[in-house]
């Protein structure tokens, strides 16, 4: 499973011009599961999401989690994060988990945040969906369950 994290100020997903999923101060993670992921992988990273300390304490040193200071954070799939780019110019996504598996790991991801305490919004699986953010910092940091 690969989760790229990013610290917001705000962040929102729209699909068909409508909000489906909005937070302020927190965490928009992209979600994507691969081959071979199960329920495993989506509870270590989700426990590592809730407790990654990427907030910036009193003395601004990044040492709080995102329970630590209220926020919240949206989930939404993003299966172009298992491209392979090795070879020519397109990127194949063989590598992605088959959407069924996929959907329910990314639900399962969101579940275990929710079981931690934290306020999570959510996308809509395999919509064309619009993503905005305002991007805190920028801190951007990359989970993998393989690494």
């Amino acid at each position: 499973m690969r989760v790229l994290l990013q610290r917001v100020s705000e962040a929102a997903v729209r699909i068909d011009g409508a909000t489906v999923g909005e937070i302020g101060p927190g965490l928009l993670a992209l979600v994507c599961a691969v081959e071979g992921d199960g329920q495993a992988e989506a509870e270590r990273l989700a426990g590592k999401t809730a407790k990654l300390r990427i907030f910036e304490d009193d003395a601004g040193k990044m040492n709080r989690s995102v329970a630590d200071i209220g926020g919240s954070v949206l989930v939404v799939s993003q299966f172009t994060l298992a491209a392979d780019t090795r070879k020519g110019n397109r990127p194949s996504f063989i590598g992605a988990a088959a959407p069924e598996l996929a959907d329910a790991l990314v639900e399962h991801f969101g579940a275990c945040l929710k079981a931690a305490g934290l306020p999570v919004e959510t996308g809509r699986f395999g919509a064309d969906m619009k993503v905005s953010l305002i991007n805190d910092g920028p801190v951007t940091i990359w989970l993998d369950s393989s690494a």
